[in-house]
Formats: structure tokens, C-alpha cells, sequence
């Protein structure tokens, strides 16, 4: 059985190697003239069966999309907008959690072009796109097209430096058929919809605890249950008009994933996009300074009296529209908060998915009193009065909504690189707004709608009390060596290494790392010690998410410090150019020529090149001679990646007491 496996393992592998050489990809060009000087060029693309090509609007955090871009140093012409693409498909990918979008058997893209320059008779465009199947593999194409319908040949020759560092490039790997069989679970793809369900649950139960909501709920139930004409009649429209309550904040979803279907890139760009971070910031403290009472955010009276009216009909529709009359005159408590849900879920992965789903879980929470309530009427004298402690909660969740807005403005500080709100500054003006929830907890502060205190509450002292907690556990985030790490905030403040205080290392959580391959190996041959390749990239969420998540456990932390040679590869490093010397013309299988000029067209080449795979994180385990020890590894939970660590040490010591 083990030898039939393993033939299995290396037929697969050569089936993935031949495809692979090949390019599991083939286009051909055409060109359609639209005016003297606007063209369409069409890419006509054949794929391979079971390979897919990823569009132009992939999800962040995915394969990468399809680019269609002028080729270095060309003038006379210039795109126009994006190319239009036809016949795509969405496919559900375990390793991401996530939908992508693809093109299978063929796809046809059509760019057009405007010359400058009314001489020009040929264009020069570069084509570059991840096809995947078993493994992944970049695309990189240069084409030479003319407009005039004659064939241009050209002559690809490269020199004896590009030949020899594309050999270098290559190694001599063993076991490679392990790479085949990749370990890329998701922890969090199964359970991601529900965590922002839940979140979006809690929402709403907030929302429930404002001025606006709270008082309708006893007047809501006790309208149906005396104006109905039993009992039983009063239970079914109170439940009904929770039902509508949950539908009308679906539906609010809904043009959302028409926008998606339409340009999914207007969703899930947002959370890289700089322009669309800081408007989320400015939101979200326009909220903030709402719930403060400083000021009303309200639709137009007209709205809330026309459904008013309209709910006088009777029947299903006249219950409708009183649920959609709550949502209106609520809006003004309930808007800040559905803003802070809408920042949240366009921010992440699913899109407008997740936000179907955060929407699902606050329209529920808002809904279920008035069912319950409406099945238990008696349950409505335990309730409590309604007084100044609703605006305690407006102004409490203003608080938050302040705290939270500085997340998004983190975020175009670092895609931006402006370095101005480091670690250590984000956790300060954290400090500093719940500090001063402390005090307004305390009645130290007061807001325009506040009522007088003659005495702090339990709930009050009690709440006031674990905020200070919470300050004391976060203030020395400040600190240039933190009392201990804030593991609770993990992912959520910017990385450790983007801080005011000079660092040890530049290398994830101070560990000792080589950025170069070479460099690396040289170590790992010289004390013995495995290699923990790490694929990664300065854009990688993921990346960032195992760093902070997986790798700071102690168990791991200890491994990859003491047990193995760390090696990270950045494969979006372009800003950082190669000496020149370095740089060279990669001659491809199919006879194109990729331009090696950056950090990151060096790593990404040398991981297509080796290990027939193009995403990040990939983690591969190495011995100083180039024996692969096991699977590779993707994105994955800390026991999991921890017994992975421990198999490929295992195999490493083994081997090595063979050899010896």
C-alpha cells in the first residue's frame, strides 16, 4: 500500500511539473479598431481543464488577480479604465474562507488603448495572472501587438548573466512530492459569517438599550395584544412584525451585492484603499460625537410620517410598515452603530456577505423582545424604566465608536506608509478615550443630554471599574518593553515592529530571520539546523494574522527560535530594487522573457520556480542539504501548526542520526 501511495504522490507530481512547463494557459491576441486613435485589444485565453485564472477583482488576501499593464519604458499610448472581462464564475476557495473569482476553460479580456502619439503602429502590453489547480503558478507575459494587422516576430535572446543567476535560482530539491499535498485548513472559513452574526447580534442588543428603541417595546407589545382581536391574533402580529423587522435590515444589504456583482472590486479593495479608510475614520467620529448628543443624525421627518400613515392600512402590509417605521425614527441610535457594522464587514473578506449576515444577526436581536415579550406579557413589568441611563448607553457606545475609528485611520497609515500613528501612538489615544469613559462613568464628565447624578450606580461604579481594568492592562502598550504582550488586541493595533522605539530586529516578534535565500542556507548548513522557509508578503493579512496568532505561542515561538534557520521571503518587496548586477532577463518555458528587477520579482519567481506555488503564507520545511521534511503549509490553527513544526524536527533529527 505505501509503495502504491507513493507512486500515486510522484505521478502526481510529474502530472503538475508537465502541466506546469507547459503553462496550463494559452492566449492569443486580436485587435478591433474603434477610432483613429482608441482600440479594443482582445486577449483570447484557453485553459487547461481543472485550471482556473483569477480575475482582476479576486478578494484581497486571495490569489492574485489578473493586471494588464504597459510594458516598461513604452510611450504613445496609454490604457483606458480596466479591462472588461467576460464569463466569470465565482468559486468558494477553502485555503482563503473566502469566494473568488475566475475564469475557467477560457476568458476573454478586452483592454482598450488611447495613443498619444497617432504614429504609433504597434503596442507593447504585459499580461500577468495566477492560474491554479493542484498548484499555482504565475503568468507573466509580455505581448507585442500591432495595429496594423502585421505579424511581429521578435528576437528573444538572453545573455550569459541572465542564464547563470536563473540557475541560481533553482534548487536541487528532494521529496518534492510532498509539496503536492499541501496542508492549507482554514481555521476560520467555517465559522467567519457566524462571527460577524454574532457581532452584529450584539449590535442590535446594544441598539435595544437606547432612547430611541427602548421605550417601543412595551407600547409595541401592548398594541397588539389589546388591539387585536384574541390573544392568539396579537402573538402572530407581534411575531410578524419581528419578522419584518429582520427582513427590512436584509433588505438594506441587498444593493450591496449588486454592487459586488458589478464591480466586486468596489468592495474588496476597501480595505487596503487609504481614501476610503480615513472616510470611514471621519464617519465613524461623526457617529461618535452623535451618540454624544453634540448633535441629531435623523432621516427626514417626511419618511417616518408617510410610513406612519401607510401602517394605518391593516393587515400584513400595514404591519410591515410599522416595522419600517421603528427603523426610521430609530435611526438616529441605531445608524451609528449599523455604520460601525457596514465599516466592519466591507473591510473583511466576505464582503457583501458578511454584511448580509451582520445585518440578519442585529435585525434579530432588535426583533426578538417583541416576540417574546408578546408570548410572555407578564415578562414587561420586569422591565426597567426607561431614564437617564439610556443615554448612559448612547454615550458609552459613542466611546466605542470613537476607539474603533482610529482602527481605519491605522489602516491608511500603514498601506500609506506615512508612519505616523505607530504602535505605541494608537494605544496612547486609546488610552486616553477610555480614560475618559472612565471619568464619564465616574460623573467626572458630563455630555449635553446627561442628566444629574446624586449617586453612582452599582452598574455604574461596577462598569466604570472594569474600564479602568482594561486601561490598565493596555497603558503599557506604550512602553518600549511592555509588563506583558496584549494578546486580546491581537491583530487589532499595528504590528509590533511598526513602533517609535528602535527594534532588535526587523523580523516578526524580534525573532531572528534571514531575507535572503542564500544567506539563510549558509547559516542553516553552518550550526546543523532545519529551515522554516516562510513565503510572505508586506500586504499579507494572513501573514500577519499567523505571526501575531500562531507564532507568538510560546511552544512555537521557542521552536522557531531555538530549532530552526527562519527564512522570509517578502514576494511583494517592490519597492526595494536588486543591485544592478542582480538583475537579470528569466527566460520562461514557453519562451517569454520576465524582467527580474525587485526584491519581490526575485522571490515570487524563485517559490513558481521551485515549488510550483504562488500564494502566501507557504511554508516549507528544508534540511541544510535540501530534503524537504513534510507537507508544506499554509494558513492554519496554532495545534496544528505546532505538531507540523514538531513532524518536521522529528524527521530532521532522524535523518540527520542516519546520516551520522
Amino acid at each position: 500500500m505505501k509503495k502504491f501511495i507513493t507512486l500515486f504522490l510522484f505521478l502526481s507530481a510529474l502530472y503538475v511539473q508537465a502541466q506546469t512547463e507547459n503553462e496550463p494557459i494559452k492566449i492569443k491576441t486580436a485587435v478591433k479598431k474603434i477610432s483613429d486613435t482608441e482600440y479594443d485589444i482582445i486577449f483570447n485565453a484557453s485553459l487547461y481543464k481543472g485550471w482556473y485564472l483569477y480575475s482582476q477583482y479576486n478578494p484581497e488576501d486571495a490569489s492574485l488577480p489578473l493586471e494588464i499593464t504597459i510594458q516598461e519604458e513604452e510611450t504613445g499610448y496609454k490604457l483606458v479604465g480596466k479591462a472588461v472581462e467576460k464569463d466569470t464564475f465565482k468559486k468558494y476557495s477553502e485555503t482563503w474562507g473566502l469566494e473568488e473569482i475566475v475564469f475557467k476553460e477560457k476568458a476573454i479580456i478586452t483592454q482598450r488603448i488611447q495613443l498619444t502619439n497617432k504614429k504609433i503602429t504597434s503596442v507593447k502590453l504585459n499580461f500577468f495572472g495566477q492560474v491554479c489547480e493542484t498548484a499555482c503558478i504565475n503568468f507573466d507575459e509580455n505581448f507585442t501587438i500591432s495595429l496594423t494587422g502585421k505579424v511581429i516576430i521578435e528576437d528573444i535572446t538572453i545573455d550569459e548573466k541572465s542564464k547563470t543567476l536563473t540557475q541560481n535560482l533553482q534548487l536541487d530539491l528532494k521529496n518534492t512530492s510532498l509539496l503536492d499535498n499541501s496542508n492549507t485548513t482554514d481555521s476560520e472559513s467555517s465559522n467567519g459569517l457566524f462571527n460577524i452574526f454574532f457581532l452584529g447580534f450584539v449590535g442590535g442588543l446594544l441598539a435595544l438599550l437606547t432612547p430611541c428603541v427602548f421605550p417601543m417595546i412595551p407600547l409595541t407589545v401592548s398594541f397588539f395584544t389589546k388591539q387585536s382581536q384574541n390573544k392568539s391574533k396579537g402573538i402572530f402580529n407581534a411575531i410578524l412584525y419581528g419578522f419584518f423587522i429582520v427582513l427590512i435590515y436584509i433588505l438594506l444589504s441587498l444593493p450591496f451585492h449588486f454592487l459586488d456583482n458589478l464591480d466586486p472590486e468596489i468592495l474588496n479593495t476597501i480595505s487596503t484603499n487609504i481614501w476610503l479608510n480615513i472616510f470611514f475614520f471621519a464617519v465613524l467620529v461623526f457617529f461618535a460625537f452623535s451618540f454624544f448628543g453634540f448633535y441629531e443624525i435623523t432621516l427626514p421627518s417626511s419618511w417616518g410620517n408617510k410610513m406612519d400613515s401607510a401602517s394605518s392600512v391593516g393587515g400584513l402590509i400595514g404591519i410591515f410598515f410599522m416595522a419600517l417605521t421603528l427603523a426610521i425614527v430609530s435611526f438616529s441610535c441605531t445608524g451609528p452603530i449599523l455604520g460601525s457594522l457596514l465599516a466592519g464587514s466591507l473591510t473583511s473578506d466576505g464582503g457583501a456577505t458578511q454584511l448580509t449576515a451582520g445585518m440578519t444577526g442585529f435585525g434579530l436581536a432588535l426583533a426578538l423582545p417583541f416576540a417574546l415579550f408578546a408570548l410572555f406579557p407578564s415578562w414587561l413589568t420586569s422591565l426597567p424604566k426607561s431614564g437617564g441611563w439610556l443615554n448612559t448607553t448612547k454615550v458609552v457606545l459613542g466611546f466605542l465608536e470613537l476607539a474603533l475609528a482610529f482602527k481605519f485611520l491605522s489602516n491608511a497609515d500603514l498601506v500609506a506608509h506615512w508612519d505616523f500613528l505607530k504602535r505605541e501612538v494608537f494605544i496612547g489615544i486609546w488610552v486616553i478615550i477610555f480614560i475618559g469613559l472612565a471619568l464619564y462613568l465616574f460623573g467626572k464628565l458630563k455630555f449635553p443630554h446627561d442628566s444629574p447624578i446624586k449617586k453612582l450606580s452599582f452598574s455604574r461604579i461596577s462598569f466604570g471599574t472594569l474600564v479602568i481594568a482594561f486601561v490598565i492592562y493596555i497603558a503599557p502598550g506604550v512602553l518600549k518593553n511592555p509588563t506583558w504582550n496584549l494578546s486580546l488586541l491581537s491583530g487589532f493595533p499595528p504590528p509590533q515592529f511598526y513602533s517609535l522605539y528602535e527594534q532588535e530586529s526587523d523580523c516578526p516578534l524580534g525573532l531572528d530571520c534571514y531575507k535572503d535565500f542564500e544567506e539563510g542556507l549558509a547559516k542553516a548548513k553552518e550550526v546543523n539546523k532545519p529551515i522554516l522557509l516562510d513565503f510572505t508578503g508586506w500586504a499579507c493579512v494572513n501573514c500577519r494574522k499567523m505571526e501575531e496568532n500562531v507564532w507568538s505561542e510560546p511552544d512555537i515561538y521557542q521552536l522557531l527560535k531555538e530549532d530552526y534557520i527562519l527564512i522570509s521571503l517578502y514576494v511583494d518587496d517592490n519597492k526595494k530594487q536588486l543591485p544592478t548586477e542582480q538583475q537579470f532577463d528569466f527566460l520562461k518555458q514557453n519562451g517569454k522573457v520576465k524582467k527580474i528587477r525587485s526584491v519581490g520579482d526575485k522571490w515570487s519567481t524563485f517559490q513558481v520556480i521551485n515549488f510550483k506555488n504562488a500564494s502566501q503564507p507557504y511554508y516549507v520545511l528544508l534540511s541544510p542539504d535540501l530534503e524537504i521534511l513534510n507537507n508544506a503549509q499554509q494558513y492554519t490553527d496554532r495545534d496544528t501548526y505546532y505538531d507540523w513544526l514538531q513532524e518536521g524536527l522529528l524527521v530532521f533529527n532522524k535523518d540527520s542520526l542516519v546520516s551520522d
